[in-house]
């Protein structure tokens, strides 16, 4: 986080009941939050003094996992007949029939992202990142068969989202200009400096002109768009927007319709939630959109809602529907697609604008990410998608062709197979609430044998476990022979939005006791050890292990990674407060009471728990010092605790070497911890 003081390396904390240790350090690991600790604390470099070496159990485990091919990106053609993908930076094209793949190379071999096809299908954009310590990249276009392939504009700043014109004319970005460092909260923060007057860099849509490859910002210079998507005359876009800083305001953003021209915004919906994935219908007169309660600007999910271009009131086209809408597509001017969660497992379904039932199209206990889809033959009611597939036994491939009858278009994981144990689909029952979670057994499971279980509760709270190839957290866990339970407590998506806002007011209440009720139900079902029983988390999962070991003492160990330990602090330091009022109804100066009640520092004498804190030194979303804060006062009540920062790492970790350490340090945390068992 920005607010923090300045340090550059990383700290590790090490303490031990006979003597308390400091041990300073400093590195990170990829998909978590961290940052550097306080002034007074002086940082070396590696961790490698504190590190178990590299032939301990936990790191064979680690190193035995195997590495799947990322595949980041895919885009069908708006005929459905061709799919554009990018796996590990480099983009392929290929017909949705199948057939071999073409790929798309530029000056450099540059990585490329965000591949987008033109209205007729005979172009391809994309981004090529070029190196450096801040932003900068190249516009590119390139015929659908890789040929001819143009550079349109080369870009200081943060780039993304690159659209055509529906006429084919234009291409539009979003682009922020000068940006020092990629956008998003999830990335590491600048650190403060001097004097701090709140420096404001707006994401702006802008275009380029692809006869003259002329730039023009259209957007005004003081609003920050998210999402956007042109009408189909060209002249306008659907966009979300706000004022003021990007990071924070996500939240409070609102509907506008955008002249492509002058840059002219009139607002047409002001939600009262939160909305993405703002969708024109063919005939320009709808915009749809996704509305509900979330918690991080990407993770989305609520209701399917619809509003007149020209403004007036929207419609909620599913209440009541026990799933999570969280990606939409038009398939005619009065009919919706949409990706959703249910109950753990992924699907597909469709309505009508008009009313009538929603028809579900199709669902599996698997991660289906669309990437679009395309109306192809009006007479069969047929609607092609290109997907991402993957579940906790298959590795992501690229599939395509009618939902629910794709045909596999990739096979570059087809040599990955799962080091790790089965996973199943579990619910259980708090009450009269039935909660559902996923639960990968131990690799090579006895059920005549007793096994530790280890708790890993997802970030958000508006998230879900889902059925992943996962090769960082319940894969290893599940390798070194324990059962991993990811629940899906209340304020988690799967389950309708109701459901998701059940934790409004209620942080460490009915999803603490979801949790709970889940551990109790797996010991009864399985051959779990009680007395072996850990829980780890990030993000949200950080505070939710933080607050779970001041209420019980039936955890052996937990690892809180970026973790929330005191709201009054966190509200003042964070880089996105706005999430908070939906959640807590008003800010922690003007309502302490409903944050107090489920602060962990208020209940901190209680913990007893051995905790190792992970964190990133430039977290925007939940800042180092809230780990340190929790640190301090587990020493202070001589709890076993260990402490690491990790050095130019935001919320989410980057650096493979960080990533890798931070899993490793968790396995080794559990296994320590699981043998003092008695």
């Amino acid at each position: 986080m920005r607010g923090q003081r300045k340090m550059r390396a990383e700290i590790l904390v090490g303490y031990t009941p006979s003597a308390m240790h400091p041990i300073m350090k400093m590195q990170f690991s990829s998909t978590v939050l961290l940052i550097a600790a306080a002034s007074s604390l002086v940082c070396t470099s590696v961790f490698a003094q504190d590190s178990t070496p590299a032939t301990s159990r936990a790191a064979a485990v680690l190193d035995s996992m195997p590495h799947a091919k990322r595949i980041s990106d895919v885009s069908l053609s708006p005929d459905g007949t061709q799919v554009a993908y990018i796996v590990d930076e480099r983009l392929s094209v290929t017909n949705a029939a199948g057939g071999s793949s073409r790929t798309i190379a530029v000056e450099g071999s540059l990585p490329i992202r965000n591949a987008a096809w033109s209205a007729d299908g005979k172009r391809i954009a994309f981004i090529a990142d070029l190196p450096g310590d801040v932003p900068s990249a190249q516009i590119w276009t390139a015929a659908a068969d890789g040929s001819a392939p143009m550079k349109h504009a080369e870009l200081k700043g943060y780039v993304q989202a690159p659209h055509f014109s529906p006429d084919g004319s234009k291409l539009a970005i979003l682009f922020i200009e000068g940006m020092p460092r990629v956008a998003g909260p999830l990335q590491p923060m600048t650190p403060l400096a001097g004097v701090i007057n709140q420096k404001i860099f707006e994401q702006r849509i802008a275009t380029i002109d692809l006869s003259t490859d002329h730039l023009t910002q259209v957007t005004p210079a003081d609003v920050y768009v998210y999402e956007y998507d042109w009408t189909p005359d060209s002249k306008s876009w659907a966009a979300t927007a706000a004022h003021g800083n990007g990071d924070a305001n996500w939240w409070i953003a609102r509907l506008y319709l955008i002249d492509a021209s002058s840059g002219e915004m009139r607002e047409i919906y002001k939600p009262k939630l939160q909305l993405a994935d703002p969708r024109v219908s063919p005939d320009g007169k709808n915009v749809a959109f996704i509305e509900g309660l979330m918690s991080d600007e990407g993770s989305t999910g609520g209701d399917v809602h619809v509003v007149p271009s020209s403004g007036g009131a929207a419609r909620n086209l599913t209440p009541g529907i026990k799933a999570s809408p969280y990606a939409l597509a038009w398939t005619t001017p009065d009919r919706i697609i949409f990706a959703e969660d249910e109950d753990g497992d992924f699907g597909f379904a469709s309505l009508s604008t008009n009313g009538g039932a929603i028809k579900t199209l199709w669902t599996g206990p698997e991660l289906a990410h669309p990437a679009s889809a395309a109306w192809v033959s009006s007479a069969s009611q047929q609607v092609t998608a290109a997907i991402v597939r993957q579940s906790s036994s298959t590795p992501p491939e690229v599939w395509a062709g009618p939902i629910g009858n794709w045909s596999q278009l990739t096979h570059v994981n087809a040599d990955v197979k799962p080091a790790w144990g089965e996973m199943k689909n579990v619910h259980w029952m708090n009450g009269s609430m039935r909660v559902q979670g996923w639960l990968m057994l131990p690799k090579d499971y006895d059920p005549g044998k007793k096994y530790p279980l280890v708790v890993s509760v997802h970030g958000g709270p508006s998230a879900a476990c889902a059925p992943l190839w996962d090769e960082r957290n319940m894969g290893p866990l599940s390798a070194m022979g324990y059962f991993a339970l990811c629940p899906n407590p209340r304020g988690s998506y799967g389950q309708g939005e109701a459901f998701t806002q059940r934790n409004v007011k209620d942080f460490g209440g009915g999803d603490y006791r979801d949790i709970m009720a889940g551990v109790d139900a797996m010991v009864k079902q399985y051959p779990i050890d009680p007395k072996r029983i850990g829980i780890r988390g990030h993000s949200y999962g950080g505070y939710m292990t933080m607050w779970a070991e001041t209420q019980t003492r039936r955890f052996a160990a937990a690892v809180a990674g970026a973790g929330l330990s005191d709201w009054l602090s966190y509200y003042g330091l964070n880089d996105i407060d706005e999430w908070m009022i939906p959640f807590f109804g008003a800010s922690v100066y003007d309502d302490p009471t409903v944050y107090n009640k489920s602060d962990p520092m208020h209940f901190v004498k209680a913990v007893k728990t051995p905790t190792l804190i992970l964190v990133g030194d430039r977290d925007g979303e939940v800042p180092m010092e809230q780990s340190v804060e929790w640190w301090h006062a587990l020493i202070y009540f001589h709890v076993p605790t260990k402490l690491v920062v990790y050095p130019n790492e935001g919320h989410m970790l980057i650096k493979p070497a960080d990533s890798r350490d931070y899993s490793l340090r968790s396995l080794e945390w559990f296994e320590k911890w699981f043998a003092k068992a008695p």
